[in-house]
């Protein structure tokens, strides 16, 4: 770990210290450059280690070894598609690139194993097998191996480290970084270049309030550190917005638990009901979306059924191995048993579950897995904001772009600090997208900070 000074000098400063700031860190330490992480927090975490570990990635040779289908193109195609063609396409495309060859490269040559995962099935837009994940199966596994490696790199890491301002010239290009410790001393680091992944702004209640409405009153379910820093620095500086009220959505957050439920519950043929025992949408369309749909149910929240099937299937997925334990899950060897253990009317929930056996599914979804049998299973559930998709223009090397159209001489972004592929509003996220672009635009941005110098 560092030790703090007063003042130091590095080619490559990056603020914030999660999966795009490591990978930028290892990207740009393999170019040569010295490196500096400064993170807020005493530990790097942040968004990336609350998550699921999931990022899809297209064409990387974990697929090829399993004889699966799918490249940029492919890729690319899905994104524009879920995004109704609103998504950026030049970010888009660079996204679907380089995915693949981003998750080999951190395989091969920094030994963060992330491979291909068979059991997420093709859903939520996604038209082929393209979550990848280490073996744990965690975000905080993922971080603990990013940050092991970045260390391993000789990446100098710098926990509470509070970033308060960047030191300019008129053009745009960055000089030095200003950083506060916690007992109050203050240092000032230049830098050759400077990477912003420092994630969004989920926790600035002002700025969701701003630029996202709908979800203003929503439960955040996201790192409390995300505070918009990295945007409005950008901003100051001329930078373009884009997006602004893109964001994750999550209607899988386990009620009173605080733990998000592995959409494979879904996946594998469960549905969700309301508090009147009735399905309000089609569960597999909208991962994002979903959670403004449960908030809007009655009392805010509704109930993931499944049965023992999908239960077996999902054992072993730490966040539901999780909630089993605190005693989340209800079970019913009958739809009445079921109905009396989640309080829900057992005429409205007989009917929902019978109207799955006659097909014709008015949310237009297509069950092609078997029917929920006896043993039901049943979590509460209900809707949040996970994390902001807005933020700093980039373009495919993810330099920053200006208002004007130029790029910054020597800043570049990733992770939730810029604009993410999922388009304007909450309907755009693809399932594992949020860590795809932090993997993804973080080897970028490293590799072409360390080249500005």
């Amino acid at each position: 770990m560092l030790t703090d000074g007063e003042t130091m000098s590095v080619d490559v400063v990056i603020v914030g210290g999660g999966a795009c700031g490591l990978t930028a860190a290892l990207a740009a330490r393999d170019a040569g450059a010295e490196v500096l992480v400064l993170e807020r927090h005493r530990r790097c975490a942040g968004s990336s280690a609350m998550s699921l570990g999931a990022l899809c990635a297209a064409g990387s040779r974990s697929q090829a070894d399993h004889r699966i289908e799918d490249d940029a193109a492919r890729f690319l195609a899905d994104i524009m598609r879920k995004t109704d063609d609103r998504a950026d396409p030049v970010l888009a495309g660079a996204v679907a690139r380089e995915s693949g060859p981003a998750l080999d490269w951190l395989s091969a040559r920094h030994a963060v194993p992330i491979a291909v995962d068979l059991a997420w099935r093709p859903a939520f837009g996604h038209s082929a097998r393209r979550m990848h994940s280490v073996p744990e199966r965690t975000g905080e596994a993922l971080m603990a191996r990013l940050q092991n490696a970045a260390e391993q790199a000789g990446a100098m890491v710098l926990t509470q480290a509070d970033v308060t301002d960047l030191d300019s010239t008129p053009d745009g290009r960055v000089q030095a970084v200003r950083y506060r410790r916690p007992d109050g001393a203050a240092s000032v680091v230049a830098c050759g270049a400077l990477v912003l992944a420092s994630c969004g702004f989920g926790a600035n209640r002002a700025m969701v309030a701003r630029h996202i409405p709908a979800m203003r009153d929503a439960r955040y379910f996201g790192w409390e550190e995300n505070t918009g820093d990295a945007i409005r620095w950008g901003q100051a500086m001329g930078a373009a917005l884009g997006d602004m009220d893109a964001y994750q959505g999550l209607g899988l957050l386990a009620e009173p638990h605080g733990i998000d439920l592995n959409p494979r519950l879904l996946i594998e043929g469960g549905i969700q009901v309301n508090a009147q025992g009735l399905r309000f949408s089609h569960e597999l369309d909208d991962v994002s979306g979903q959670g403004a749909r449960v908030i809007a149910q009655p009392g805010g929240f509704a109930w993931v059924i499944y049965d023992e099937r999908i239960d077996a299937a999902c054992r072993g997925l730490a966040q539901y191995d999780a909630l089993i334990g605190l005693g989340a899950m209800r079970s019913g060897d009958s739809v009445a048993a079921l109905a009396l253990a989640c309080g829900l009317p057992e005429p409205e929930l007989t009917e929902t579950l019978a109207s799955l056996e006659r097909g014709g599914d008015r949310f237009g979804r297509q069950f092609d897995q078997p029917p929920l049998r006896p043993g039901f299973r049943a979590i509460k559930v209900t809707g949040a904001l996970f994390h902001t998709q807005g933020g700093l223009v980039v373009d495919a090397t993810a330099r920053v772009v200006r208002r004007d159209g130029q790029v910054l001489p020597n800043l570049f972004a990733g992770g939730g600090a810029a604009r993410s592929i999922g388009g304007p509003g909450g309907s755009g996220y693809l399932p594992g997208a949020g860590l795809c672009m932090a993997v993804t635009l973080g080897r970028l941005a490293g590799r072409g900070a360390a080249t500005v110098l």
